[in-house]
């Protein structure tokens, strides 16, 4: 299974509606008016994947003669499962209950992470979060990191040349476009043209059931090889209807707290770093007894490792692979790492949120 990203929301709306008339379990998204400070509609985006989700489960606890149900989500309940990693409380040494401390560094690189103004009139969005990616970053702007330097590096530069540049580097960031101009885009136009999901049989195996148990998913085996939110999420719903999911990752990835906190509820995780031949044995062992493999890496980086979908399938039959990319899978643009600000930048959510000349990230991370 392959998600392809970015997302529109009238398309994410529209799976949602073809779901309804398909489930047995019925979906309700109450009508509640802007819940988010966007005019996008992510309230409403959100609730119907959230709705959809449910109405798979309803639709297998029916298939296990169990009550017919329906799910309903209110849209401003969605937007507050958004905003997760920022209404986490903790207590702190006074018994109050407060929110987790944040490293310097990374509040400086989150207030850095935006579109800046190119020479030519354009804007670039620099994404300098994650340690590894950040140095490189910086070095490739030659500044150190603070909004106004990197704002001012930025400004150096023409826009499609940094993001060209940004692209050979192997580190992340985009060029903000315009919605056309990311629908004539050659990747946008790919994109336009296939399905929100894509399903792609990868080798011959007899249809095997969710095995079931005490919950919906009770007794299925899933490996999550994805980090920061839109991976992670999507393990962490398999594991909240009963899946058993592991967490993999190599102890030397750098990692966001709050993330792993918001993401990681009802995981068990491990560490293997698949450059050392004993871990990836392991991973290989772990890969024969799992029913979901889903992993979020830069396209084409453990299939050099031994771990592509058909090697996956020829190690175990049956099982499913779920891949989730920034910017989908084929395109000029495929092999390309991205978080979410960068699918606002060059997708036109930036260009829709801000003021003219003023371009803005949707402060939610819709697309994750």
């Amino acid at each position: 299974m392959t998600i392809e990203a970015p997302i529109a929301a009238d398309t994410l709306a529209e799976l949602a509606a073809l779901r309804h008339r398909a489930s047995r379990t019925p979906i309700r998204i109450p009508e509640t008016g802007p819940a988010a400070p966007t005019t996008f509609r992510v309230g409403d985006t959100v609730a119907a994947v959230l709705g959809t989700i449910g109405a798979v489960v309803g639709d297998l606890v029916q298939d296990r003669g169990g009550p017919a149900q329906e799910v309903s989500v209110d849209p401003r309940h969605a937007v507050a499962a958004l905003a997760m990693s920022t209404l986490t409380r903790e207590k702190g040494p006074d018994g109050q209950w407060v929110a987790p401390a944040v490293p310097p560094e990374r509040e400086i690189a989150k207030s850095a992470i935006r579109p800046w103004p190119t020479r030519d009139g354009g804007h670039v969005l620099p994404h300098l979060s994650l340690p590894n990616l950040q140095a490189r970053m910086l070095d490739l702007l030659g500044c150190k990191l603070s909004s106004e330097a990197v704002a001012a590096a930025v400004a150096t530069w023409e826009a499609d040349a940094l993001e060209e540049a940004i692209a050979a580097r192997r580190v992340c960031g985009g060029k903000v476009r315009t919605e056309a101009e990311w629908r004539a885009h050659p990747q946008g136009a790919m994109l336009a043209a296939r399905p929100v999901i894509t399903i792609e049989r990868i080798g011959d195996a007899p249809p095997e059931p969710v095995p079931g148990g005490d919950r919906p998913l009770s007794g299925l085996k899933v490996l999550d090889l994805t980090r920061i939110l839109a991976g992670p999420v999507a393990a962490r719903t398999l594991a909240e209807h009963g899946a058993e999911v592991l967490m993999v990752a190599a102890g030397k990835t750098p990692q966001v707290a709050e993330f792993v906190r918001d993401t990681s509820h009802g995981k068990r995780s491990c560490f293997l770093d698949l450059d050392r031949a004993g871990d990836a044995a392991r991973l290989h062992e772990l890969v024969r007894s799992a029913d979901v493999f889903s992993q979020g890496y830069r396209p084409g980086t453990l299939g050099a490792r031994g771990f592509a979908p058909a090697d996956l399938a020829a190690a175990r039959p049956g099982i499913v692979c779920l891949s989730a990319s920034c910017y989908g899978h084929g395109g000029p643009l495929s092999d390309r790492a991205g978080w979410e600000q960068v699918a606002q930048a060059v997708t036109g959510m930036c260009h829709e949120q801000g003021l003219p000349g003023a371009p803005e990230l949707v402060p939610l991370p819709a697309c994750d």
